[in-house]
């Protein structure tokens, strides 16, 4: 089950927090302070963390950017701050949501459910992408055939990739140039037959990229021939 670490300063708030969310059949572990919370996440592994922004010694937004340091672990901030610009502020550090006192109980349970939901599929996105002798990894943007490194570009890479990922459709040059450049190269969509080239002398023996003239390019799925 799912760890949570409760970021507050208010004992009576804290307690009633920490009752509610482990009745739900959370682990919970609280801090009182900033100081207290860097101690304890730095101790252990949470899976998403309830952050106050008043705090004593370093503050919620403090904490917030020490935590965005380390990982991304889902932050959901509750604050008596309701204006606009903090609410901005902790959205620009990256928090997950933003909800203000006084809270209703069983809305805060649905957001972590909702909020550790999100981070789960996040989570589920797969690291490499592999097919027949290829395998691209999508964390270190590099490439190996049969082990072998293949050094591209990023922009060949994000190419083979978008093919990788959508085996068996045929990308126009259009398709490929608003979603790597996401926007319009107007005038200029023969720069993507430059870089297949470039991908296909690369690869070698390996290149699995068909042109399908007048329209675009596709990489069949592996079972077609």
């Amino acid at each position: 089950m799912s760890k949570i670490l409760i970021v507050e300063d208010d004992l009576s708030i804290q307690a009633l927090l920490h009752d509610f969310i482990q009745e739900a059949g959370y682990p919970v572990v609280v801090a009182a302070d900033g100081v207290e919370a860097l101690a304890k996440y730095s101790e252990q592994t949470f899976d998403l963390v309830l952050l106050d922004i008043m705090l004593p010694k370093i503050d919620g937004y403090g904490v917030l950017e020490f935590i965005r340091q380390k990982s991304d672990v889902p932050v959901i901030m509750l604050t008596a701050l309701d204006g606009e610009e903090n609410q901005i502020r902790g959205l620009d550090l990256q928090a997950d949501d933003y909800i203000t006192k006084p809270f209703s109980m069983p809305v805060l349970l649905r957001k972590i459910t909702a909020v550790l939901r999100r981070s789960s599929k996040q989570n589920d996105i797969p690291n490499t992408i592999c097919y027949k002798d290829l395998t691209l990894d999508l964390e270190g943007y590099k490439v190996y055939s049969k082990e072998k490194s293949i050094d591209l570009t990023p922009r060949e890479f994000e190419i083979l990739r978008e093919l990788l990922t959508h085996r068996g459709r045929i990308l126009t040059r259009q398709n490929l140039l608003q979603t790597l450049w996401k926007y319009e190269f107007l005038g200029e969509e023969r720069i993507i037959d430059t870089h297949i080239k470039n991908l296909r002398k690369k690869l070698g023996t390996a290149d699995y990229i068909k042109t399908i003239r007048g329209v675009g390019y596709r990489i069949d799925k592996e079972n077609q021939k």
